[in-house]
């Protein structure tokens, strides 16, 4: 196959990729006789050509639907219980997840509090899943290259009594589709496809160290890790270059899959760093990465030679890994601290003590006290690399 050659994918949920593909949302949404559907998205999004691109194809197909955009950039919970009823109240019978990491989150936690008459917090990762039927189908359509879910109904809520971004799910809400089109892709601006890109290039490193055994999840970040790795510095110095864009977003989905084993700190620090300060999740995880390598160096270092040949790098070392990953995101014009993006360091301790109860510290390789969290934190404010 070649990378812009179109196909269908069954695992993990039917996957329709290609450049063009999303021309074919209208049939697709006929097979699961969608007639209804609600475009759910953020307020950013709203207003890009791919909604619009979206709309043409379904209007064109005499497909009736409507668009819901009353979300952040970083979705909250409020917002969520707003969206839930507008599913019911439009006679809509999906829903249609489409953007970046926050478009789908939004479409996703949307599609779960469809008709229900529940707490978006009642579907929080952790809690034991109370038996809910009647999800509406959900597809889910990435537009960047980064969050990679769009083949589970996991969706990055931020708690505004808590202060936390939490990770709401149910798994019987599988999307029945995932339409991947690289096309959709191309107008990303160049520093988002750099920040997005290591936040798939992160997922895929710090699922593929969790201690434990995996071996679909192992081979998906590998994967992941070889096209990314060849991929990602092409797609930003030249956005216009297709089969980068179509790689990256193959890569950022098998990323994707692969977290289903569990993430690390990286994600940990970062989700709460985002929740308190509202900083770009992908930029934040690109940042924090060296300085959890670090950490977890002795812990991983059996890993690090699959690592290293997947993305084409010199030697074998955990301290290899992380010199080509530092090489990397200079290439890319990634700032070397958090200080530099704005992230004060008045509020360490708090974000210390949020991120050691993040389920992604959990699966971290190297267990963490909250001080040694507080530590790596401080560590990356100026000198992450």
């Amino acid at each position: 196959m070649r990378i812009l050659d179109n196909a269908d994918w069954g695992f993990p949920v039917p996957i329709h990729y290609g450049p063009g593909r999303i021309r074919d949302l209208p049939s697709l949404c006929a097979r699961h006789g969608i007639r209804n559907p609600l475009i759910v998205t953020d307020s950013g999004s709203s207003g890009l050509p791919f909604v619009d691109t979206i709309e043409r194809a379904l209007a064109k197909s005499g497909i009736g639907h409507a668009v819901y955009s009353d979300f952040s950039p970083d979705p909250v919970d409020e917002e969520v219980v707003r969206a839930g009823p507008a599913v019911e109240e439009g006679g809509h019978d999906a829903v249609i997840a489409v953007g970046g990491g926050s478009g789908m989150d939004a479409g996703k936690a949307t599609s779960l509090l469809a008709g229900r008459d529940m707490s978006v917090w009642d579907f929080e990762f952790g809690n034991r899943p109370k038996a809910c039927k009647g999800f509406p189908p959900l597809i889910c359509i990435p537009t960047t290259a980064g969050t990679g879910a769009e083949t589970e109904s996991t969706a990055m809520i931020t708690d505004t009594r808590r202060g936390i971004k939490g990770c709401v799910w149910h798994p019987d809400q599988k999307p029945v589709a995932a339409v991947l089109d690289p096309e959709l892709t191309l107008e990303l601006p160049q520093n988002l496809t750099a920040w997005t890109g290591c936040d798939a290039l992160t997922h895929a490193v710090e699922a593929y160290v969790v201690p434990s055994f995996d071996p679909l999840c192992d081979g998906a970040a590998l994967e992941a890790l070889r096209l990314i790795g060849a991929a990602l510095p092409r797609a930003v110095t030249d956005p216009g270059n297709l089969e980068a864009r179509a790689a990256m977003l193959v890569g950022s989905c098998l990323a994707g899959v692969s977290f289903l084993k569990g993430l690390g700190l990286v994600h940990s620090i970062s989700h709460m760093i985002g929740a308190v300060h509202g900083t770009h999740h992908g930029l934040t995880n690109a940042i924090l990465l060296p300085p959890v390598l670090r950490f977890n160096r002795n812990a991983i270092e059996d890993k690090c030679p699959a690592m290293i040949a997947a993305l084409g790098m010199a030697g074998n070392s955990a301290a290899d890994l992380e010199t080509g990953v530092c090489a990397v995101l200079d290439r890319l014009d990634i700032p070397a601290g958090l200080g530099a993006i704005g992230v004060p360091g008045d509020r360490s301790r708090e974000i210390a003590r949020k991120a050691s109860n993040d389920p992604a510290t959990g699966t971290n390789p190297r267990e963490s006290t909250v001080d040694e969290i507080e530590a790596i934190f401080l560590e990356a404010l100026w000198t992450a690399r």
